[in-house]
């Protein structure tokens, strides 16, 4: 699978995670702790493999804007996480947080699906894209493996990932 495609397949997994905290109804503490951490799992494994290898791969003049700007939206999110592992369901402020926390992540996926895939479809060759979607793939499973993605995200809130 190419890398951007790769991208798209996980920016719709996290969609329904979201849509699965939404209904999952305002008495459900428990389901949304599950739905938060199984989120902010994702979340973690999708920002490291974009920072670490897609953002210096898809580097050019004519997208280095974007991706300065998309690591500083992966670090705010980054400090909602941070917020929300650290808080739980009972406190009053989860849900608005997960709200925001939505909010930030569909504004991203959008810049980078409508702006940064079609700079880089147009940079990089299909054979590039599935080169680098291979390698994106083999980390990401190497991620999920280890488990509990979302423990390093609290060290992960000072700073922007280098790009």
């Amino acid at each position: 699978m190419n890398a951007i495609d790769l991208l798209e397949q996980q920016h719709r997994e996290v969609e329904e995670l979201f849509e699965e905290f939404e209904s999952a109804g305002e008495k459900a503490k428990k389901t949304k702790e599950r739905v938060c951490r199984e989120l902010s799992d994702q979340l973690a494994m999708h920002a490291e493999i974009e920072e670490k290898l897609f953002y210096p791969e898809s580097k050019q003049e004519n997208t280095e804007e974007i991706l300065r700007e998309s690591v500083e939206e992966h670090l705010s999110m980054k400090r909602i996480l941070a917020d929300l592992l650290e808080i739980g369901a009972e406190d009053e402020q989860f849900d608005a947080k997960m709200s925001v926390l939505k909010e930030q992540v569909e504004h991203h996926v959008e810049e980078e699906e409508k702006e940064l895939f079609p700079k880089v479809r147009k940079s990089l060759s299909k054979e590039e894209l599935e080169d680098l979607g291979a390698r994106m793939q083999r980390m990401f499973e190497r991620l999920e493996a280890q488990g509990n993605a979302s423990a390093k995200i609290p060290d992960q809130t000072d700073a922007p990932s280098e790009i």
